[in-house]
């Protein structure tokens, strides 16, 4: 191969990137620095131009609350690009925002994104393209399963199995994982927004208040639970009033939320069972010493551990900050490329 200086150049300052792209929050991992950046999936467009304003937390803020001229979105939906072009700005964001602060001349990066394990060809070539049209130079794709136990510390390349269960905002992915692949899993479109919409709709059909995804997602976060708390908690949930209209608040406790979900948790639990009931034998048995381990942003829910030892009878347990499992994961993919990159999909077969 002729030597190409500008190439050389290009790798030489040109930084190399691992990036969850979350239907939630956009985690990104820089080779040599760790997690460098964490940012909402919220985008606010200009509604007549439809061109970005502002990304990340700044436009989170806004959500519920912009005027008649601006719209806010998620152009990551259920662990898929939902709108490319927006999706693209922000990776492009991202990617500049990760160069400015590793004070890095060229945003021409190597980039590695984890995708849900049950995307189509299609959703995985909009995944590439948009890595691409956002200014990196190389892009390649990761299961998500196998980045968050990565990035959890599993021993994936032994022979011995292991499991995961990594609960994100848009979808749940559940995997069991020997010799750095997969053996049988599950992308179930039931996760973190699943869970807000489900106390949500608990608040609205039990006291006539409407409540906003971010006031769930905070009652989620404070009070939520999918076993029983040693001291049960009460908050404040404000609202409003679907038979007034009027501003109100209500006390709502734990076990109340617990109830609200119920029926997610539930779907999640089964889901996990289904995937050990086609395992092997042998990796059942090897899960015996192994257990399981819970990823993502779900993972932090109260007592899920708990709940899920009980229906499995295995040992569970959470990963280590498990938001940002699936960057890290991409990201070791990057530190030691040639001995991992074998864990990549084989994006040839769509190009």
């Amino acid at each position: 191969m002729n030597f190409n200086p500008l190439r050389w150049l290009f790798g030489l300052f040109a930084l190399d990137i691992g990036i969850d792209l979350g239907t939630a929050n956009t985690l990104v991992y820089v080779r040599g620095k760790g997690i460098v950046l964490n940012e909402p999936s919220w985008v606010a467009l200009d509604k007549r131009t439809r061109r970005p304003l502002y990304v990340g937390s700044e436009a989170k803020r806004m959500v519920g609350r912009t005027p008649q001229s601006l719209q806010v979105v998620r152009p990551v939906r259920d662990g898929v690009i939902a709108e490319f072009e927006i999706t693209t700005a922000l990776l492009e964001y991202l990617i500049l925002k990760a160069h400015e602060q590793s004070f890095v001349p060229f945003p021409r990066p190597r980039v590695v994104v984890g995708i849900p394990a049950g995307v189509t060809e299609v959703e995985m070539r909009a995944v590439y393209d948009a890595a691409l049209t956002a200014g990196a130079r190389e892009a390649y794709l990761i299961p998500e399963p196998l980045a968050a136990a990565l990035g959890a510390g599993l021993p994936i390349q032994d022979v011995e199995g292991t499991m995961i269960v990594d609960i994100g905002g848009g979808t749940t992915e559940v995997a069991l994982l020997s010799m750095g692949g997969i053996i049988v899993a599950r992308s179930l479109r039931v996760a973190g927004d699943e869970m807000d919409e489900a106390i949500i709709q608990y608040f609205r059909n039990k006291y006539n208040l409407l409540i906003g995804p971010r006031m769930a997602e905070t009652v989620k976060m404070e009070i939520g639970s999918a076993a029983p708390l040693p001291e049960e908690r009460t908050m404040q949930v404000r609202g409003r009033s679907l038979v007034t209209g009027l501003p109100e608040v209500v006390e709502a406790s734990s076990v109340e939320i617990r109830e609200a979900l119920a029926r997610p948790l539930e779907t999640i639990i089964q889901t996990v069972k289904d995937v050990l009931d086609e395992a092997p034998p042998e990796v059942v048995a090897d899960l015996i010493e192994t257990g399981v381990c819970l990823a993502g942003g779900g993972a932090l829910l109260q007592g899920l551990d708990r709940r899920l030892s009980d229906e499995l009878r295995l040992r569970v347990w959470v990963a280590d900050d498990p938001m940002a499992a699936v960057a890290r994961g991409a990201g070791m993919v990057l530190e030691d490329f040639d001995n991992l990159k074998r864990l990549l999909v084989d994006v040839d077969r769509f190009l």
